[in-house]
């Protein structure tokens, strides 16, 4: 209904770059700066959101809502006109409806992915303390680590285990620490106490946790002078699962979409 809307304050038709900024006023309180300012990770010459605009047109082409048949302007047709005077509803059910109305393959795929990412954390979350350890030194080895240990004695002065990494010729002795909590961030003060405990031993260490960490924790894992910390939180963990095939499948999609860059090359700039 947006779109159509915009084609009769437009005149009844108009070229795409010039529909684009007007249905974007009319969303302008639902789309943020990175909503406008996303491309298609396919195609990152095409805006996200004008593609999404793309789609919603040759829905209403379909429906016969929008007359297609010349390149590079949309028309509204007789048709779309009746369904827009027709049409009841309050203003924000209008709003909502080009977003509910289309779900491409992309959205259902990044969609999906968030998903498993969440069940991901979750499962982190439902193991024991000592399971979680176990699980890092998995993790870890897996993305290259070598001879890992755990150092489960209550002797291990602050760290949960530790191992070799390499980057590039250079072999680093790491130490990690586990912590499996389920709401509460992991502050600086954690951090301080693990470096403390690795600082004049260890060249590097990685911090793993299922929360998330503050700010400040964050600002203090590089610190001029000190070892490096890695920080992994739940979300972080998750990604990287995902990323590296680290137990987790993943099912291949075919999916198309159209390279605007390729017809604008070939000189079709109205095209989309």
């Amino acid at each position: 209904m947006p779109l159509l809307k915009a084609l009769v304050e437009l005149g009844g038709e108009a070229k795409p770059q010039a529909i684009y900024p007007h249905l974007t006023k009319q969303f302008k309180s639902l789309l943020t700066e990175e909503d406008l300012a996303a491309r298609l990770p396919s195609s990152p010459s095409t805006f996200k959101w004008h593609n999404l605009v793309q789609w919603v047109r040759q829905r209403l082409v379909d429906r016969g809502d929008i007359d297609g048949a010349t390149r590079g302007l949309w028309r509204i047709s007789d048709q779309g006109r009746k369904r827009l005077l027709d049409s009841s509803g309050t203003k924000a059910r209008h709003k909502a409806e080009l977003f509910e109305d289309v779900v491409n393959l992309r959205d259902l795929v990044d969609q999906h992915e968030t998903e498993v990412k969440k069940r991901i954390v979750s499962d982190l979350k439902a193991l024991r303390p000592s399971e979680f350890e176990q699980f890092c030194k998995s993790f870890l080895r897996l993305l290259g680590y070598q001879k890992l240990e755990v150092t489960n004695d209550g002797a291990d002065g602050g760290i949960d285990g530790h191992g070799l990494f390499r980057q590039g010729v250079v072999t680093m002795r790491s130490a990690f620490q586990a912590k499996r909590w389920s709401d509460n961030p992991v502050g600086r003060p954690e951090i301080d106490r693990f470096r403390g405990a690795i600082q004049g031993t260890f060249d590097h260490g990685v911090y793993l946790t299922t929360s998330r960490f503050t700010r400040d924790a964050e600002a203090a894992s590089i610190k001029s002078g000190a070892v490096p910390l890695l920080l992994l939180d739940g979300a972080a963990i998750a990604e990287t699962m995902i990323r590296s095939g680290i137990g987790v499948i993943s099912r291949p999609v075919m999916m198309h979409e159209i390279d605007a860059s390729f017809f604008r090359f070939a000189g079709s700039e109205e095209l989309l």
